[in-house]
């Protein structure tokens, strides 16, 4: 008895490369990164020229809200959702809810400027936004007992909640200080962007310099994630001072001395990793420069604020979405060319907008520049990614 054996290479199975809504919804990196990178650019720039802002939720209101809890928590979002199918093993959000989802977020950027005389129905859409997300997050995540991710839900809700005395706070609802509640905002995506960073950072410099992964402890990830978000409790209650930035201060020295301990040579040649790097970076020491204002100098709460916020937001963001949107759609993991440039160019609206936030007569052109620089590096990531993230996938994976 003969064994026929073939010797000729099995056919490639052909790549769909048209674009396609099922595409699109088909994991929550891929709408989530568009919408944010579209929006960002968009609302940056028009800031930058004193544009934005309604009668009921004033230009400094509209753009710390629309960065914080639009912007950044679009990607905050997109990421977790894709995330969450790795961490639980259960399927991804995608078709017609993924889509549901992401028509919430816009509706709520659509209703903050389009009812001008009230900023109460945006909010209410904007908290429900992340009460949703929080709820399709927590079903995989509870149904496979991933317990080392049951934070994520309350995260997101205590996020919500934020948004939501945000809004009460500027209608006059609640007697609050809003420009906490902006600061409290800001610190939760702090904790967020520790959250992952705890995670994934080391991994992806061990991945891609092809050395040992540095391990982080409990503890490190306790204190690093826990004192950024413990801070943000500590000013939501009003607190003395001197918990909250102690706790501050706990969470930017253990996050600082990880990310020196992470840090290798190659990584400065890197651009998917040099640019994580300079965010974390950004965002921890925006946070140790929270807690000196709180106690030491009122003064520096600008450049702290907008350390984490530019710098930290800023660089993590966009660096996060390529490497992550890279991987996903079935590219090489090396920045492609114009991503180089976007990286740059969010690092220098970095400098300029601190530069911006001291007095001096020109503050104002500074300022302009920043926001033109911010604007343009989501723009390259827009132009560059757009295609793919409509596409499936390039290597014909699911």
């Amino acid at each position: 008895m003969s064994v026929l054996i073939r010797l000729d290479e099995p056919r490639r199975r052909p790549v769909d490369t048209r674009p396609s809504w099922s595409a699109f919804l088909s994991m929550g990196f891929r709408p989530f990164y568009l919408l944010a990178a579209l929006q960002g650019a968009l609302f940056v720039a028009l800031w930058g020229f004193g544009l934005g802002g309604t009668q009921a939720l004033p230009g400094p209101w509209w753009h710390g809200h629309e960065m914080i809890w639009g912007y950044a928590g679009a990607i905050i979002v997109g990421f977790l959702l894709t995330a969450a199918a790795t961490w639980t093993g259960q399927p991804a959000v995608r078709g017609p809810v993924l889509g549901a989802l992401a028509a919430l977020w816009l509706a709520a950027r659509v209703a903050l400027l389009a009812v001008p005389e009230s900023n109460l129905w945006g909010g209410l859409l904007s908290v429900a936004f992340f009460v949703a997300a929080a709820g399709l997050l927590a079903v995989p995540i509870v149904r496979s007992r991933n317990a080392r991710n049951y934070i994520v839900p309350p995260i997101l809700l205590a996020f919500a909640t934020a948004n939501l005395f945000f809004h009460l706070g500027v209608a006059n609802v609640v007697a609050l200080d809003v420009r906490h509640m902006l600061h409290v905002g800001l610190l939760i995506v702090a904790g967020v962007i520790f959250f992952m960073g705890m995670r994934v950072i080391a991994f992806f410099t061990s991945r891609a310099l092809n050395i040992k992964q540095v391990p982080n402890s409990q503890l490190v990830n306790f204190v690093a994630v826990g004192g950024a978000l413990g801070m943000a409790a500590a000013v939501a209650v009003g607190a003395p001072a001197a918990l909250a930035a102690a706790l501050g201060l706990a969470s930017a020295a253990v996050n600082l001395i990880q990310l020196a301990r992470w840090w290798h040579r190659g990584v400065a040649g890197r651009p998917l990793l040099w640019v994580l790097f300079a965010g974390y970076f950004c965002a921890a020491a925006g946070v140790g420069l929270y807690a000196l204002a709180l106690v030491a100098s009122p003064a520096l709460t600008s450049a702290a604020l907008h350390t984490v916020a530019v710098g930290g937001i800023g660089l993590l963001t966009v660096g996060m979405m390529c490497r992550t949107a890279l991987g996903h759609t079935g590219r090489p993991l090396e920045a492609p060319p114009p991503m180089t440039l976007a990286f740059s160019l969010v690092l220098v609206a970095t400098v300029l907008r601190l530069a911006a936030a001291w007095p001096s007569p020109v503050a104002h052109l500074v300022l302009i520049a920043s926001a033109l620089c911010f604007a343009g590096g989501l723009a390259l990531f827009a132009w560059r990614f757009a295609p793919w993230l409509v596409r499936p996938r390039a290597d014909g994976m699911p």
